[in-house]
């Protein structure tokens, strides 16, 4: 009997429902569980096939048992490594590098010294830094938000340079990035499932958090939304998320990727809303039994990211462009937009 583990914390309304439907398809040899963990030793497995990763960023003793569990033949959702790794600066930078559109975003050293370290700790770092430079590269109204962080803590938005400083004063340790703002028209959050599922949703993060997903406007351009489409699968493939949202907002047109580093993103019902509840359930069901059935043991089983597997074949992260041979008269949609529903569109309002 193959194992689908799902680890969470508070939440309760996405997990209960991704078991209860796993175990609603009966697919022969395979049952799914709230993980329980009882005790870790090195190199022993957990006894999981799969196990869909839901609070490990949170609590640190989780994440290690995840890469036991992983190096012990468990497929885990997201990658605990890569997951590790990751932060949000980066994902800006390599979003460059493959052709999405990101704010002009600068990376600020913390307030405070870590724990540890003095002021002779960083010597290689110019004091005072150059900051009319970095203020004129992403301009006034700007967004000040941790490196690393996620949920909107400790997110502000700022005015001016000395509504910088007077904010930065208070961020501690935390090291910061500091972004443009991005005047938008429109905006989608998109949920990214193995890589090949997509859900757009309509969103404004301007709203309270429980009306972000009541969006009231018109239909978006179907262009645009193939666009965001093909941003979303781009960036989490090169990432490697099995499970992420990404985020744009619309600017004169553009998509511009504004949030992607979201592999624990909201499903609860109450904020996200019926159709998409159902959406995430039943695909994210269908995507950890599919990995189930792919599962090996004693062989590793984690999804590794575009970017992982060039630099280990020790190939350009873009490859070159080739001539293009004639196109078919027709070809295959990129993604299936909703598995539960697949005559319905992906964006919703």
């Amino acid at each position: 009997m193959k194992k689908i583990g799902i680890l969470f914390g508070q939440e309760r309304s996405f997990p209960e429902a991704v078991i209860e439907r796993i175990n609603q398809k009966a697919e022969k040899g395979i049952t799914a569980e709230a993980v329980k963990i009882d005790k870790i030793f090195q190199n022993a497995p957990l006894g999981y096939s799969v196990i869909i990763d839901r609070i490990s960023q949170d609590v640190p003793f989780y994440r290690a048992s995840l890469k036991n569990a992983a190096i012990t033949g468990t497929a885990v959702i997201n990658n605990p490594f890569w997951w590790s790794a990751d932060e949000k600066f980066f994902n800006n930078a390599l979003a460059e590098q493959i052709g999405v559109p990101v704010p002009k975003t600068a990376l600020i050293p913390s307030r405070q010294h870590p724990t540890g370290t003095t002021g002779e700790s960083f010597s290689n770092l110019a004091m005072p830094l150059d900051w009319d430079a970095i203020f004129e590269y992403t301009g006034f109204p700007a967004y000040m938000k941790p490196y690393d962080g996620g949920g909107w803590r400790d997110v502000y938005k700022l005015h001016d340079k000395e509504d910088f400083f007077d904010k930065h004063s208070g961020t501690e340790q935390l090291v910061m990035l500091l972004q443009e703002e991005i005047i938008f028209d429109q905006y989608f959050r998109c949920y990214c499932i193995g890589g090949k599922h997509v859900r757009i949703m309509q969103y404004d993060p301007r709203n309270p958090h429980h009306l972000r997903y009541a969006v009231d406007g018109k239909s978006p351009d179907p262009k645009l939304l193939k666009t965001v489409e093909e941003y979303t699968l781009k960036l989490c493939n090169y990432l490697g998320y099995d499970f992420n949202t990404v985020e744009f907002a619309v600017r004169d047109g553009v998509p511009i990727a504004i949030d992607f580093c979201n592999p624990a993103p909201d499903a609860d019902i109450k904020s996200v809303g019926q159709e998409n509840f159902d959406w995430v359930v039943e695909t994210t069901a269908n995507y950890a039994i599919e990995r189930a059935k792919a599962q090996k043991d004693g062989q590793d089983n984690l999804t590794w990211g575009e970017y992982i597997k060039s630099s280990v074949g020790g190939k350009p992260l873009i490859a070159k462009t080739q001539p293009k041979a004639a196109a078919p008269k027709t070809a295959k949609p990129a993604t299936e937009k909703a598995p539960a529903k697949p005559k319905k569109t992906a964006a919703k309002k």
